[in-house]
């Protein structure tokens, strides 16, 4: 990618009343479960030895990524906020488990919204640093790994019909942390990639900058919506003024059967905020936790 990111993103000018962000992975797709058990978490403990605690370094890395409030975080953010919960847990202390020193990493994350393997490549050859020499390893074996695993899994039920209904009205685009490529394979995969202006992963920056430079002072706000099954994306939403409709984890098909019956009509007709909006945020909030059950 040659050209700024958030200049491509900046240089989108609207062709339709509404503007509609999609996410990706556990929204359009059912491939959450899939990438985190088959190719994140082995990567995981693989390369930052945790085999010695593997059972437990498991399900922690699924508790951050996939079953709480943090589930649809960026990559990175995963491996600090997962070594940050193994080394609080009594069962990691009584093994006398050592886990990796991060404070490398947990200082590019800071200071890098692009949080991708571009942007760190780029750092690794600047620092020579062994933490962010071992986290660009595993990342790319991650990326390597999805390639190899993850094909042949369609958008859920609703999701083409909505996407249809939506762009009689609305610019969409694709607002992940997934990397770009991936994201291209699977909507081109299946024929959707059509009903997007821009497909943006973690290259692009974060969600919250995608919708900003896509959308802020382009649309008015009440004609802003976001879609997603994450904290994450509700945050994006909320940081640009625009409204969320979830998609619940473990009730993605009924979320997905309930935008495009009711949800897309009213977000249309102006009646989407409010008592609505809320009661659907209600509902999602309680289907994660913040606190891990070993914990309580």
């Amino acid at each position: 990618m040659t050209q700024d990111p958030h200049q491509i993103l900046k240089e989108i000018t609207p062709t339709k009343p509404f503007f509609v962000g999609i996410d990706s992975d556990g929204c359009v797709f059912d491939t959450m479960e899939i990438k985190h058990k088959e190719c994140f978490c082995p990567n995981f403990i693989r390369y930052w030895e945790l085999q010695n605690i593997s059972k437990y370094a498991r399900e922690t890395w699924d508790f951050v990524n996939l079953y709480s409030q943090t589930r649809g975080c960026n990559r990175f953010h995963a491996v600090i906020e997962s070594i940050r919960l193994l080394s609080e847990r009594k069962e990691v202390k009584a093994r006398g488990a050592k886990l990796p020193d991060v404070a490398p990493l947990i200082e590019w994350v800071k200071k890098e919204t692009k949080l991708g393997n571009p942007a760190l490549e780029r750092y690794a050859k600047d620092v020579h640093n062994p933490v962010i020499d071992k986290t660009l390893a595993w990342s790319k074996a991650v990326n390597t790994s999805i390639g190899e695993f993850v094909y042949g899994i369609p958008p859920f039920p609703w999701v083409r019909e909505s996407l249809l209904k939506f762009i009689e009205q609305a610019d969409v685009i694709v607002v992940s942390q997934t990397p770009g490529e991936a994201l291209n394979r699977e909507w081109v995969e299946h024929h959707i990639d059509q009903y997007v202006r821009i497909i943006c992963g973690q290259e692009y920056g974060t969600k919250t900058e995608h919708i900003r430079y896509a959308a802020d002072g382009k649309y008015p706000r009440d004609k802003m919506l976001m879609i997603g099954d994450a904290p994450g994306d509700m945050q994006a939403a909320k940081s640009n003024g625009a409204m969320f409709f979830p998609i619940n984890p473990g009730h993605e098909e009924d979320s997905w059967e309930r935008l495009y019956k009711e949800g897309i009509d009213r977000f249309f007709s102006g009646s989407f905020g409010g008592p609505y909006e809320n009661s659907l945020i209600e509902e999602f909030n309680k289907c994660l936790p913040s606190l891990p059950a070993w914990n309580s």
